[in-house]
């Protein structure tokens, strides 16, 4: 097999950057053998580990990694009642290991995808709160353009970041993110996907579209390029369009509602933001389906569960925002 490092042309950087600043959460329901290939890479930094499904099965982690591992027990026992607001059998139960990290920075990979590890934070310009890496090899589509697209395949690498403009959104996909988790942590929240919910894979959509609202507001730059990752794995397009189907129709409506989203000037901090825009959701969203009513409800509830275990004043003491 080509090194996928090797089809970026990105060599292997000896220094860990930001070794003590950066946690890397990974979601999954299988074994992380992925791991071993990329050991020059990620051993140096602290996983997070969110296992989705069964919470009895063992996920084997190669020896010598630094790793936290949380299963739906531990996310039940952590939360208590507010762990209704946690997807289960989705991806989206990551953002789980966002609301228990203790660094400043976090990166997100799939379980199936190899990396190409690089900064994301040292960009010149605006505060840059979030930085969305791109892919090579099996196209991140879906389901409907998956059914007509099955054997495309990406292979070209373009040098380049870019500043995702203002007031303009973009379809995020969390298997190659980062972001300033002091900066825009809070609302990275990756909704209500998955069992007993009406969608799923939407989940890190409904998220990109919310951050990007809320750093347009905030005066926070979102970007989009390097460094890619190398995505090893196409999922069924017929399990994902029984996921996808509502949130195709769904989506004409949602965009325009985000394109018009205004936040109010006493709105703040990443919190107060979060919590006006659940209020929008229920107002707006809610008579296209009851389950924005339950999303926006699940909106608030993730903001109550991120500041019990991030208390305002202790992330003061610490010297964060």
């Amino acid at each position: 097999m080509v090194d996928p490092a090797n089809t970026v042309g990105l060599p292997v950087n000896p220094t860990p950057l930001l070794k003590d600043e950066l946690d890397i959460v990974i979601p999954t329901i299988r074994n992380l053998d992925f791991l071993e290939m990329w050991r020059p890479f990620l051993q140096p930094y602290h996983l997070i580990i969110v296992q989705d499904g069964d919470p009895t099965k063992k996920i084997h982690v190669p020896e010598g990694y630094d790793y936290e591992l949380y299963n739906r027990n531990d996310i039940n026992r952590i939360l208590g009642p507010k762990a209704s607001c946690i997807s289960f059998k989705d991806s989206a139960c990551r953002c789980f290991g966002y609301m228990v990290s203790k660094k400043k920075y976090i990166f997100t990979i799939d379980d199936d995808c190899f990396v190409s590890f690089q900064i994301f934070f040292l960009r010149e310009g605006v505060t840059t709160a979030v930085s969305h890496g791109l892919w090579l090899n099996i196209p991140d589509y879906d389901a409907p353009t998956q059914l007509v697209k099955p054997k495309e395949r990406n292979t070209r690498y373009v040098d380049a970041v870019m500043t995702i403009p203002k007031g303009t959104l973009f379809p995020m996909c969390g298997m190659n993110l980062a972001f300033d988790r002091d900066l825009i942590g809070p609302a990275m929240y990756f909704g209500l996907m998955g069992d007993g919910q009406p969608i799923g894979r939407y989940d890190d959509m409904w998220a990109g579209w919310c951050i990007k609202v809320i750093c347009d507001h905030l005066g926070l730059g979102v970007k989009t390029g390097l460094p890619y990752i190398y995505h090893s794995k196409a999922s069924n397009p017929f399990v994902n369009l029984k996921k996808e189907y509502k949130g195709i129709f769904w989506q004409e409506e949602i965009i325009p509602f985000f394109q018009n989203a205004k936040l109010s000037k006493e709105a703040t901090t990443v919190q107060q933001c979060y919590i006006e825009l659940s209020k929008m959701v229920k107002e707006k969203l809610s008579s296209l389906d009851p389950y924005f009513d339950k999303l926006a409800d699940a909106m608030v509830t993730w903001i109550e569960a991120w500041d019990e275990l991030n208390p305002p004043a202790a992330a003061a003491a610490n010297g964060k925002a």
